[in-house]
């Protein structure tokens, strides 16, 4: 059975940067952005969830990288 994408669901447009606790499940413990054959996002609301990472890492909410 295919996912449904959660945004999708919730009826979500606009992914917030500052909303790292959304993101946060997005990425993996090394700190990568997972996939959306993983995480069953769309195609539409992958692309605005990766530039909300890398907002979020720019000003620093979410690493880079851990170790």
């Amino acid at each position: 059975m295919r996912k449904k994408c959660r945004f999708c669901k919730e009826h979500m447009d606009e992914i917030s940067y500052k909303d790292t606790s959304i993101l946060k499940g997005f990425i993996n413990e090394r700190g990568k952005i997972l996939s959306s054959r993983i995480t069953g996002v769309c195609s539409f609301h992958q692309r605005r969830l990766s530039q909300a990472i890398k907002r979020a890492r720019e000003i620093a909410l979410l690493p880079y990288e851990t170790r």
